[in-house]
């Protein structure tokens, strides 16, 4: 079945090509590169020129129970991957009716809905999924800038059944080596947070604030860094400002990706880090509807954590819109990481951390739509 699928997709679109004989969409500019693989629909590559380091480097074949054999053809999450419509797991009657972790969305094929074509300032795509136990079907539209390293996604989630219903939607970019090492340095705009690892019912106490969090013997660790040990391995952080923004600077490799998104879409950042061998192994910078790592029953039963939602209702029939930008730049070897973010009249400017306070800024044009609700 998935062989007479791939063999679809090739022959129908010339504008796709084949990694691994899997099939992807790749959209090229004169900064950046940026490829979506149609099987999970996971930006599984986003770099700098025609050959940049590519801090989207990792595969969730790596945490399978054979990770040294090939991968199989099956759609499956790598870099920056969807979680829809959960963030974590099914409770065992969904699982027995096929939901698994994270929802379906990096296990279904994506369609290409829309070429790659020049709009202007722009290179445009789009692209689609059905996720036919969660009743929801979801359209990307991808915006890649001509003369900077920023692309734009506008994702469309439509309630395809007769009956509203609760869901969550969160961006799951993953980064690792070798742009993830012990030098790699993750800043965010995060405030209030609280580790995935307490308990229920009160799984913000205690309450830590960004870049802090605290291990179970009251130990206190740093966010922002990650060398031999992951623990606590997931803390999330409302967004109290306009716009949320994440990023991961490796100065040796003087690159910084970043992301920036409405907090009325995305009111959580949500931190993920793993070691193996005693080395940093996947870090997600993490942004969504939720910060609680738990399935629909735990949700609806809490409500709410620090006064932030921890679930949406979207209705029969209805569209709602999700948005977010993500970019490269090219930082000095010596660049302590980002102190903050500013989007204001179309640019992009990047403040360092410390002494220095040197600023990065990017012309970007309209990003988001000041309209929306």
């Amino acid at each position: 079945m998935y062989l007479l699928i791939l063999a679809t997709l090739m022959s129908s679109t010339s504008y796709l090509f084949a990694n691994d004989d899997r099939p992807v969409l790749k959209m090229t500019s004169k900064a950046a590169e940026v490829t979506v693989d149609l099987g999970g629909g996971s930006i599984a590559d986003f770099h700098l020129g025609k050959n940049g380091l590519n801090p989207l480097q990792w595969d969730s074949w790596d945490f399978s129970e054979t990770p040294e054999d090939d991968p199989p053809l099956t759609p499956r999450s790598m870099g920056h991957f969807l979680c829809l419509d959960r963030w974590g797991p099914a409770t065992p009657a969904e699982i027995a009716h096929g939901m698994g972790w994270h929802g379906e969305a990096t296990t279904s094929w994506w369609s290409v809905t829309q070429a790659p074509i020049d709009s202007g300032r722009f290179i445009e795509a789009q692209m689609m999924a059905t996720l036919p136990l969660a009743g929801l079907e979801v359209v990307r539209e991808i915006q890649l800038h001509k003369n900077e390293a920023i692309f734009k996604v506008d994702e469309f989630v439509k309630n395809t059944r007769h009956i509203g219903r609760i869901y969550n939607i969160v961006q799951h970019p993953t980064i690792g080596p070798p742009f993830l090492d012990e030098t790699t340095v993750v800043d965010a705009n995060g405030t209030r947070g609280f580790m995935q690892e307490t308990p229920a019912p009160y799984f913000e106490k205690p309450e830590v604030h960004w870049p802090y969090a605290m291990k179970k013997d009251g130990t206190k660790v740093n966010m922002r860094h990650l060398k031999n040990d992951a623990t606590p391995a997931v803390v999330s952080y409302i967004i109290e400002d306009k716009f949320g923004w994440t990023t991961a600077v490796n100065a040796k490799q003087q690159l910084l990706i970043g992301y920036i998104w409405p907090s009325k879409d995305y009111p959580w950042f949500d931190a993920w880090r793993h070691v193996a061998e005693n080395k940093p192994f996947a870090r997600g910078l993490e942004f969504g509807t939720t910060g609680l790592h738990q399935p629909g029953p735990v949700l609806v039963q809490k409500g709410k954590i620090f006064d932030r939602h921890i679930f949406k209702f979207i209705d029969a029939d209805e569209t709602q819109l999700f948005s977010y930008a993500n970019f490269l730049m090219k930082v000095p070897r010596d660049f302590g990481g980002v102190k903050n973010i500013e989007y204001k009249n179309g640019k992009i400017s990047v403040t360092e951390r410390g002494a220095k306070t040197r600023n990065l800024v990017m012309d970007v044009g309209d990003l988001f739509d000041n309209n929306r609700d």
